[in-house]
């Protein structure tokens, strides 16, 4: 289990997600235009003077407790287990030297304290209506279900668009690969397109963790359009990049989204050719779709070195490799192709 050290920004998030005892303290507080401010305990916390006043409660947490305690002045500490509520009606006291965005007193020593204390912090405007997280130097505004899933909807949009030009563009490679024409274009393409959709796919992740359960028919539909994309990339890189997969997923992660919608950036890192320049594929994911191990696809690209010379493989060439299996997959070589070639197999 996580200390309260290890837990990250999203860990708190989950915390907040609609169904959950804090959620229901937030939404309650919003709807009764009540502020308030819930700061979870810490050990830099315990160490300070950052809090005065107030009164020890140290009583089991429940939601409607904490609901009640937060009518009163002042923030209200709770264990970060949420099993307990520790302190309410608290004057926070935190250095005022610290900066802050912030414009509301509220605000201010919630952020202050998220900082200084090294913790969580949930503060709620009676004015605005709003909720803003806090943790440590990070701060994050609470949306409303209505919000969420505005947001994750016309996301999904975007990623289902990409996916189809995604799918367009690797159909097309098929063809040229089989064909025994490609280019450094045709490969960047497809490379491009599922980096966007990867990309695209880290900005929804927090919008999913903040809705909770009321997504799982949403995250379902996401699940399917990112089904097989890193898969497949990972297998094209192995078959053109001249670097390792590691090297290459690497790169690609640290571009920006305008780093991968110049696709000639992607040609310079990855292969070091031109656009227009013509490429071998080494055949790995052409014969990860025959019956072979991944030590046996290796041990044929080391021995033919690329696609277009597997095309020509004849069984006697593969008897000492496969031992009585080399005239089975000289047919499944040649049919796998045909049949990619007549569109009945998508690879």
């Amino acid at each position: 289990m996580a200390t309260e050290k290890e837990k990250s920004f999203m860990d708190f998030i989950k915390l907040v997600s609609p169904g959950t005892p804090l959620r229901s303290v937030i939404d309650d507080l919003v709807r009764s235009d009540l502020g308030g401010m819930i700061v979870f305990d810490s050990i830099e916390l315990r160490k300070s003077t950052f809090f005065e006043s107030g009164f020890r409660i140290n009583c089991r947490f429940t939601s409607q407790k904490l609901f009640e305690l937060c009518k009163m002045d002042g923030a209200i500490i709770i264990s970060p287990d949420l099993k307990r509520i520790l302190y309410a009606n608290v004057l926070m006291l935190p250095d005022s030297s610290l900066h802050t965005s912030e414009t509301g007193s509220r605000h201010k020593a919630a952020e202050r304290i998220a900082k200084q204390a090294k913790t969580f912090v949930i503060a709620v405007s009676e004015r605005k209506r709003k909720t803003t997280l806090y943790f440590q130097k990070s701060r994050y505004y609470l949306k409303t279900i209505e919000e969420l899933l505005r947001s994750i909807s016309s996301t999904l949009q975007v990623m289902e668009k990409q996916r189809e030009i995604f799918d367009e563009q690797l159909d097309n490679l098929n063809i040229m690969e089989m064909s025994k024409f490609v280019s450094v274009s045709d490969v960047c393409k497809v490379i491009q397109r599922a980096e966007m959709l990867l990309k695209i796919s880290e900005s929804i992740k927090k919008n999913f963790t903040e809705i909770g359960r009321e997504g799982n028919v949403m995250q379902m539909r996401y699940r399917e359009i990112l089904r097989g994309i890193e898969k497949t990339r990972n297998e094209i890189l192995r078959d053109y990049s001249i670097l390792s997969l590691k090297k290459s997923t690497t790169l690609l992660s640290n571009l920006t989204f305008e780093g991968i919608l110049d696709i000639e950036s992607i040609s310079r890192l990855i292969f070091e050719k031109l656009l227009e320049e013509n490429i071998t594929p080494k055949g790995f994911r052409f014969l990860l779709h025959l019956p072979l191990s991944e030590k046996e696809v290796s041990q044929i690209i080391k021995q033919f070195k690329n696609l277009k010379d597997i095309f020509e493989i004849k069984s006697n060439e593969l008897e000492f490799l496969l031992k009585g299996r080399a005239k089975k997959i000289e047919e499944g070589i040649a049919n796998l192709r045909e049949k990619i070639l007549n569109g009945k197999v998508i690879y």
